[in-house]
């Protein structure tokens, strides 16, 4: 099986495993409940702030990339920066991942810079990024702790969990599982999974690293730390547009945005699937009925993947129009 082929079927699988997700979901809704819910029921005022906010951190994230690349390539143009951006979010509606090769090669091609180190400043970007949604994830907890504490207790004690770890058989297995892997330590570290462990890792390291030759700091850090507040008000301020979920507070605002980022990282195209199954499930924990969870996933999934589908497009047919004066690009 060549290369492209296993790739071909490896996306294939993830969005048919995501489209399983979405139809198990959706599966015992009633269409025309959803439909009543989507006409008489939403504020679309805060659907629309919704998607200016998204925008606002898609600006944001242009001129934090800007940042990265400056040190390595001649700063780009701002709007060549953002179209390339938008294009990439385009791509990864279409291939996962495809989104960070495309906006490089087409700033690599509009600004004339080079591909590899236009690569090179988005591995940057996504070891920043995966180090924010961690933060995240422990705020969230830190928030949400008495939510979470009462959650891992009940699910410990409903599986016989927590009387296991006080057991005598517990110390037993993990001293067994200790000595087996002291015994057999050289036999696991050749194991294919450490070796790509490894791989990640020099690239987390590589990423932390060249932020050292960002020159503006201070901005570099507000610029990261605001994308991801624009992100937390995008799910938010939703929140308002829905009679059910205008009662709940910022706290399970953010619950929702953490558990749902989880799903947008996802190898499926647009979180489609994985995004709605952890949005609805944090929605239910809330207390919010299935039929209005599934609504509320469905419009704001929709809208926002629409903002990206039409500003992406605009992006495709705009960059090569204002560069045309340009002879060099």
């Amino acid at each position: 099986m060549t290369k492209a082929i296993s790739k071909g079927l490896r996306i294939f699988i993830f969005l048919a495993l995501g489209l399983t997700i979405l139809w198990w979901l959706y599966k015992d809704q009633d269409p025309q409940t959803l439909t009543n819910i989507m006409k008489k029921d939403v504020s679309y005022g805060w659907i629309f702030l919704s998607l200016v906010l998204g925008l606002l951190s898609h600006i944001s994230r242009t001129i934090r990339w800007q940042m990265l690349i400056e040190p390595v390539e001649k700063r780009p143009g701002l709007l060549n920066t953002f179209l390339a951006v938008m294009i990439g979010y385009l791509a990864n509606l279409a291939i996962p991942r495809m989104g960070e090769i495309s906006r490089c090669a087409v700033l690599s091609r509009y600004e004339n810079a080079s591909f590899s180190r236009l690569v090179g400043t988005v591995v940057t970007e996504r070891v920043i990024d995966l180090i924010m949604l961690l933060l995240s994830l422990v705020l969230v907890v830190v928030i949400q702790y008495n939510v979470f504490a009462e959650v891992v207790q009940n699910k410990m004690e409903l599986a016989g969990v927590k009387g296991f770890f006080s057991s005598w058989g517990f110390y037993v297995s993990a001293l067994l599982l200790l000595g087996m892997i002291i015994q057999f330590r050289k036999r696991i570290l050749a194991w294919k999974i450490f070796s790509k462990i490894r791989e990640l890792w020099h690239k987390f390291k590589e990423g932390l690293f060249s932020f050292r030759d960002v020159k503006n700091k201070p901005a570099f850090i507000f610029h990261t730390i605001f994308i991801y507040v624009l992100y937390f008000l995008m799910i938010y301020v939703c929140f308002w547009g829905f009679p059910f979920t205008r009662h709940l507070g910022p706290g399970e605002g953010f619950a929702v945005f953490v558990l749902g980022s989880f799903g947008m990282v996802a190898p499926v195209q647009g979180g489609i699937g994985p995004w709605h199954f952890l949005v609805i499930s944090t929605l239910l924990f809330f207390g919010v009925e299935s039929p209005q969870a599934s609504a509320f996933a469905l419009l704001v999934h929709g809208s926002l993947n629409g903002m990206i589908v039409v500003t992406g497009l605009l992006s495709l047919i705009a960059i090569p129009i204002v560069n045309k004066s340009n002879p060099t690009k």
